[in-house]
């Protein structure tokens, strides 16, 4: 496989905030397209915002960012979804329609982000839920699937566009550890593919087992592993 020699993501200086405090201070760092990076740090230290800052629902007020080729410090509302339709998000939570079987969450996104040929919808449908190993889950409603199997079919919905780039807000935080290993191994099967993975998690064991850069929320700041000792240990 050929990879672009630019980076997926390329930040410079920037300052990520939660409402009026600044998290996260002077972030500089850039992901590359093959590249499979955890994002670690304790409750509250800055996780969440930066990636909600990467895909544009919190605004970077200071500094620059680029994802996917869009520059983050000066995007217009309109072209938000055109952003999001290049990136995979998936959530701890979930975030499925309780209401609608897995098919039909499916095909919200695709129409969300500008689907409209019926047959290519549901081809692509039944091949993301073949990709996640739910080739039988088209017809149930979440509450019929366990919890791991609902985050497959969350990760399947972020797989609808073939994204560049999954971020990942603590996927396996709410598993199981034996069903969160078989998420884990899905994420690395989807980035051995080709899609770079960004991935927060509080799980030490798989910091420990799998040896990805890491990058560390910590005092304000970002550190990195390829240029900082960074320790992975439980108290994050």
């Amino acid at each position: 496989m050929i990879f672009n020699s630019e980076p997926i993501i390329h930040v410079t200086d920037a300052h990520i905030f939660q409402g009026l405090d600044a998290v996260l201070q002077n972030v500089t760092f850039t992901i590359e397209k093959d590249e499979f990076v955890f994002l670690i740090g304790r409750t509250g230290s800055g996780k969440s915002s930066l990636l909600k800052t990467l895909y544009a629902d919190l605004n970077l007020k200071m500094g620059n960012a680029e994802i996917v080729g869009y520059q983050l410090a000066n995007i217009k509302k309109k072209d938000v979804p055109y952003l999001r339709r290049k990136l995979g998000i998936v959530f701890q939570d979930f975030q499925l329609f309780p209401d609608r079987t897995v098919a039909d969450n499916l095909f919200f996104v695709m129409k969300a982000t500008g689907w409209k040929d019926k047959k290519a919808m549901k081809d692509r449908m039944i091949e993301v839920l073949m990709r996640v190993g739910l080739a039988d889950a088209a017809t149930k409603m979440p509450h019929q699937l366990s919890g791991g199997e609902q985050q497959r079919v969350v990760i399947a919905r972020a797989l609808i566009n073939k994204p560049s780039i999954l971020l990942a807000d603590e996927p396996t935080g709410n598993l199981d550890p034996d069903v969160a290993e078989g998420i884990f191994q899905l994420f690395t099967e989807i980035n051995q593919q080709g899609t770079a993975i960004l991935m927060a998690t509080h799980n030490h064991d798989l910091l420990r087992k799998y040896p990805y850069r890491v990058l560390k929320c910590e005092k304000g700041k970002l550190l990195d592993s390829k240029k900082d000792d960074i320790s992975i240990n439980t108290s994050y």
